[in-house]
């Protein structure tokens, strides 16, 4: 009778596991763009929050100084210098308003901005606005007015 070639079989071991280091040159390109893009998305996000340093500040100053409006008109005026151009935080007073209620979502007419500039300049209602027009500053608009 004649073997089988399959009994010749019996000498192949089986491995036991399979290692899964070291990696495939595929998972180490898949391991640097997962990085890079963590790197990226980390540069980006510190970026954001370093631009809104200033907006961050201006608020945190007008807790303190909550019922002085000129105050808080020089903080408005430093954040348009911060974001935007100087044009815009040294225009005449009608240019001024168009530029705040654009910006600050508040309505403020040349009177208002007028009295700041007066010896008695203690107006609450003015400084609540001021204070509001802050903290809804718009960092990102563009300045037709």
């Amino acid at each position: 009778m004649q073997a089988s070639p399959l009994d010749g079989l019996h000498d192949v071991i089986v491995p036991d596991h399979v290692a899964w280091w070291p990696l495939a040159p595929i998972w180490w390109v898949i391991l640097s763009a997962f990085v890079l893009l963590a790197l990226y998305v980390g540069v980006k996000l510190y970026r954001h929050w370093q631009f809104k340093r200033a907006k961050r500040y201006a608020i945190s100053q007008s807790e303190t100084l909550a019922n002085d409006s000129a105050a808080l008109h020089i903080l408005i005026k430093r954040l348009v210098l911060h974001y935007y151009s100087p044009e815009h935080a040294s225009s005449s007073t009608k240019q001024w308003c168009k530029t705040l209620n654009k910006l600050t979502g508040q309505h403020f007419s040349e009177q208002e901005i007028m009295s700041l500039y007066q010896a008695e300049n203690v107006r609450p209602e003015l400084a609540e606005k001021l204070k509001a027009g802050i903290l809804k500053f718009k960092l990102k608009e563009s300045l037709n007015v």
